[in-house]
């Protein structure tokens, strides 16, 4: 993920993050050894579809095509020496005489920077995962080949005893520090999962199962220590944690309870080690313990105690889960940004003074979509479409093709550092870029990943049958009972609420469809009329040839407060913002034509305060949502009206009000 904090953040700061993490030393006591005790593993509610099956259309499909287009499509070109000139899973594993490797971080501090071998193959992995997915989503044929012959080039550097990885024969599985070796596999074997997905090819499973063997060989479960480090701040080892991922993966293909709980016991040797790591049991069961962490090892972590809760039923674990869960709440701003820039440092959220990462937002957002799919409670659709529509469209560029490795909800400057911040001369990492090498080319790959993983959640099935899950434009086309079912979204959502679901089946069938009724919608209408059940619209019927669901939802303009009692907006999911004019200046000319770094400071800042006027649609304008409001300027004294729209549509922003 995040990996040029290492080098970037100063040495004061990360001791103090470290005695605050020593603060609260936790010991394994046999209360907390009972936590990981088996009681009755969990079903989840609902099953993905195969990805691919969940086609985007409408304004998704074009942001797909867009990261084709742009950095997700050349990002191998933008930065060869990092993803085509080094064969780290292949040619150049690395070996014990590997003391130093271009990783994307400018640094001077070689000695460091050995520490950190493993980053290309995150910066690989993670990047060719979004294309993968990219690519399928799309259907683009250029790209499709493309994947196909990564893919085969991966499989063909397997060992012949499954290892696929990053090290040699001498230094695999032997590590009392510092590595990338479950990492590596993880980010590797998240695109071939998506590409078995897409071509069903036995092959590619095969190798993937083959590879995860190899882990349970080497590392077998309850008997090894793979989290053990002599040192407590280890970034590739913790992130190795998500390896959760691969085996949660394999779980749902093979129904194999194996993978469940291997993903159990990764989680509590994670647990028992000393790390400076916040999602450890002992920590999520103490309801004082703050969040400190590196934001995205502390969100990604999310998912693995969720696992190893649905893999055990422990309501020991289910504490634990519960409580993180309200922590990250508290870390949480109006658009769903969780505080990562890049340490949680104790802190709760803060719009202005608190920043995230893109790389957070993409995991706490998967968070959301696994505890969706495992509990079937709507309000983590809520949460996942929070973050996905206001925080993650906001640090997108609305025009070029970059993102912001860093943003606050309230963004007045985009010059390097936080709001204008210099006092930090090597902070870079609040600007635009298409690759943010200055820091760590992590959240560009990151920012590829987000919209396909949104997307494959969009739809889910259970026994009864089919429910969606995430609103928006697409086409599922699956089968029911060996029956070829085809379900188009067809909707402009969120830009408006009227949603046509056609159904249309080869043959008659029966089956379930469930809507997830979003918790801000005050009133919806249904043609034909349906039941709602926990917050689920409910047709249960035999269909035959092509039927029609009309949802009408009805969003208001809502006035909330955030954690720090500043007002803030919101219409159905979209939190709105004052958009910046903004003076634009390019930093940076890449060889690619088209690809830019970017710099924003405002043409004249004002700060709004809210004096307590209503917000109104402004009804003149149809094709967009724009909103108007009355405002106190504190520099004038005077009252002004002042224009509102979607924080994902802006670059720099004023969210809050005081």
């Amino acid at each position: 993920m995040s990996m040029g904090h290492f080098f970037k953040c100063k040495l004061l700061i990360l001791f103090a993050i470290t005695m605050l993490f020593a603060k609260n030393s936790y010991s394994q006591n046999s209360d907390s050894k009972d936590a990981f005790r088996k009681v009755k593993p969990l079903k989840e509610s609902w099953q993905s579809l195969r990805f691919s099956e969940i086609k985007p259309e409408g304004w998704l499909k074009k942001q797909v095509d867009d990261n084709l287009k742009g950095f997700v499509g050349h990002l191998d070109s933008l930065v060869p020496d990092l993803i085509l000139k080094d064969d780290i899973y292949g040619k150049d594993r690395l070996s014990k005489h590997v003391k130093s490797k271009d990783v994307g971080a400018i640094t001077d501090d070689a000695s460091a920077q050995s520490q950190f071998l493993w980053w290309n193959s995150e910066t690989q992995s993670n990047w060719r995962d979004g294309y993968i997915r990219n690519a399928i989503l799309a259907g683009n044929s250029n790209h499709l080949r493309k994947a196909k012959e990564y893919v085969d080039r991966i499989l063909s550097t397997q060992d012949k005893d499954g290892y696929l990885g990053i090290y040699d024969k001498e230094l695999r599985y032997t590590f009392d520090n510092e590595n990338g070796e479950l990492w590596s596999k993880t980010t590797l074997l998240r695109g071939l999962l998506a590409w078995y997905g897409y071509t069903r090819d036995k092959r590619v499973l095969t190798s993937i199962e083959a590879a995860t063997k190899d882990v349970l060989v080497h590392y077998p479960i309850n008997k090894s220590h793979p989290f053990y480090a002599i040192k407590p701040d280890v970034g590739g080892i913790t992130h190795g944690l998500m390896f959760t991922d691969i085996l949660e993966g394999l779980y749902r293909i093979t129904h194999d309870e194996t993978y469940r709980d291997y993903a159990l016991f990764l989680y509590k040797d994670f647990s028992n080690q000393l790390l400076n790591e916040d999602a450890q049991q002992p920590k999520q069961t103490d309801t004082i313990y703050n969040l400190k962490g590196h934001g995205a090892h502390t969100y990604e972590h999310l998912r693995a105690l969720t696992a190893a809760y649905y893999a055990s039923g422990n309501p020991m674990l289910k504490d634990a889960l519960f409580n993180f869960l309200h922590k990250i709440d508290q870390a949480t701003t109006p658009s769903g940004g969780v505080i990562g820039d890049e340490w949680i440092a104790d802190r709760r959220a803060d719009a202005t003074n608190a920043g995230y990462e893109y790389c957070s937002l993409q995991e706490v957002m998967d968070g959301y979509l696994n505890l969706l799919l495992k509990s079937g409670d709507p309000k983590y659709g809520d949460k996942a479409e929070r973050v996905f529509l206001n925080a993650a469209q906001g640090a997108r560029h609305p025009s070029a093709s970059c993102i912001t490795y860093l943003k606050t909800d309230n963004t007045y400057y985009l010059t390097g550092g936080k709001n204008g911040d210099t006092t930090q001369k090597t902070q870079t990492r609040y600007k635009y870029s298409p690759v943010h090498q200055d820091a760590a080319v992590c959240c560009v790959p990151n920012a590829g990943r987000i919209a396909p993983y949104y997307i494959q959640n969009m739809w889910m099935k259970n026994e009864k049958g089919f429910a969606a899950m995430l609103l928006g434009p697409c086409e599922v086309i699956t089968k029911w009972n060996d029956v070829e079912v085809k379900i188009r979204e067809i909707t402009n959502y969120p830009n408006n609420f009227n949603i046509d679901f056609e159904i249309e089946v080869a043959q008659p069938v029966s089956f379930e469809i469930m809507i997830r009724k979003p918790s801000w919608s005050k009133s919806l209408s249904v043609t034909p009329s349906l039941i709602e059940k926990d917050n689920y619209i409910v047709y249960q019927k035999t269909w035959k040839g092509k039927s029609v669901i009309r949802l009408q939802l009805n969003p208001d303009i809502k006035v909330l407060r955030d954690q720090n009692n500043e007002y803030y907006f919101m219409y159905g999911p979209l939190v709105l913002a004052h958009p910046i004019d903004a003076i634009e200046k390019v930093t940076k000319d890449f060889p690619l034509a088209g690809f830019h770094d970017l710099q924003y400071s405002p043409v004249s800042l004002v700060i709004y305060q809210y004096c307590n006027e209503k917000v109104f649609i402004n009804e003149t304008n149809k094709s967009d949502l724009h909103f108007k409001s009355i405002m106190l300027n504190p520099g004038n004294k005077r009252k002004e009206e002042i224009s509102l729209v979607p924080m994902g549509t802006t670059i720099l922003r004023q969210v809050t009000f005081k």
